[in-house]
């Protein structure tokens, strides 16, 4: 990669997330002095296991990290669903030879602190300040500078601001005055040595057992040595409006009507939090002066399609590629331009992301006559075929 594409650009990072991180290895590598501001004391990602489809590894390979990446992780030789009250097999995505050669890269699953540490390092490696400790207040615009205000007072200058400040976004609020959606569901985790884990599971598989209002997930990490387990459910609580909702006494009855591999599955959980899901409207703009939102604080997804993370290392990879195609030409001027133009290229994908994800997870949690037709649609899926995933994960940007 040519390091002078961007030369004498300052850009802020608010956010200092997987995706936060990864636009500033990418910038950083066309050259750009890149700051990032994180809230937390430390940088570290909260959570377990992640999901990496070939529209991510093919930029980590683009980036020189893939071969790090898979040696953290596992590559699992196939996606499986099957129904979570009989465990029948419902369908399979085999991720093998032929897949890879569709999509030009593999299926990974990794911890997400693993990857998130992996894009920290190489981002110092590229020259990216990184600075912890620090709660944004506001990024406004002031003529041809963008202004980031801290809580306490201080202050960075910068040509663009990168919101990249997660789900509940505080720059978002310049831009729009919506507020996170709660689906009803709730998501807990656990992630144990295979040792500790008497249970029968698939470590060659991702495997998502879906049923009536809630769904399973397990697949191994550290190359097989952790077992990942994600559990989700709707919350009885939060049908009733409690306020709290979502809790270790609702995750007792949440599966009882599953099959015994599955009951099984949950008593290897970690019960002391949990995470209930949101996500946001779609919104199509994500740009204010010189703030462009990006990943979650633009688009947070619901988990269904694997694909919030990808999202947004995504996002870093096209304003890095397509600041460096224009800013040459356009000079510090041209930001708002450019900033347009990202915002127009990403939007309609991720927000087609964010709909798609909310219809797939009512499709999962069917019951009654519902589940059995959906049953009988996934048994008659074409294996073959990728005419239904090209979509998501044949995603090739244009710089146009």
């Amino acid at each position: 990669m040519d390091k002078t594409d961007l030369n004498n650009a300052q850009i802020v990072v608010v956010g200092g997330g997987i995706g936060g991180i990864a636009a500033a290895l990418a910038l950083a590598t066309k050259g750009v002095e890149v700051t990032v501001l994180e809230q937390a004391p430390e940088f570290g990602e909260v959570g377990a296991g992640l999901q990496i489809g070939p529209h991510g590894s093919r930029i980590l390979s683009k980036w020189g990290l893939l071969e790090s990446a898979l040696a953290l992780g596992v590559q699992p030789k196939n996606l499986v669903f099957r129904d979570a009250l009989t465990t029948e097999v419902l369908t399979t995505i085999d991720l093998g030879n032929a897949f890879q050669s569709h999509y030009n890269g593999p299926y990974f699953v990794i911890h997400r602190s693993d990857l998130h540490r992996l894009l920290v390092d190489a981002a110092r490696m590229a020259g990216a300040n990184l600075i912890t400790g620090v709660t944004v207040q506001t990024a406004v615009t002031d003529g041809d500078r963008a202004i980031v205000t801290g809580t306490d007072g201080r202050t960075w200058q910068a040509d663009v601001v990168l919101g990249m400040d997660g789900l509940k976004s505080t720059l978002r609020q310049s831009i729009s005055d919506d507020e996170p959606v709660a689906s009803g569901f709730v998501a807990y985790r656990g992630t144990f040595p295979v040792d500790e884990v008497d249970i029968d599971y698939d470590p060659n598989d991702v495997v998502g057992y879906i049923g009536p209002g809630c769904h399973f997930i397990q697949y191994p990490l550290r190359g097989g040595t952790m077992l990942n387990q994600v559990a989700v459910f709707e919350s009885p609580g939060f049908t009733r409006g409690a306020t709290e909702w979502g809790g270790p006494d609702e995750l007792a009855d949440a599966f009882t009507h599953c099959h015994q591999n599955v009951r099984d599955g949950i008593e290897h959980l970690w019960t002391d939090r949990w995470w209930p899901m949101y996500d946001r409207d779609p919104i199509d703009n994500w740009v204010n002066g010189r703030l462009i939102l990006l990943g979650d604080a633009a688009h947070p997804p619901l988990q269904y399609l694997a694909s919030g993370a990808v999202m947004a290392i995504e996002d870093a990879d096209y304003i890095a590629e397509y600041a460096a195609r224009r800013y040459p030409e356009l000079g510090a001027e041209g930001w708002p331009l450019i900033l347009a133009e990202v915002n127009k290229h990403r939007a309609p994908r991720c927000n087609r992301i964010l709909t798609t994800g909310r219809m797939w997870g009512e499709l999962w949690h069917f019951d009654g006559t519902a589940r059995l037709a959906r049953n009988e649609l996934f048994r008659n899926r074409d294996t073959a075929s990728y005419k239904y995933t090209d979509w998501l994960w044949a995603y090739a940007p244009t710089y146009a």
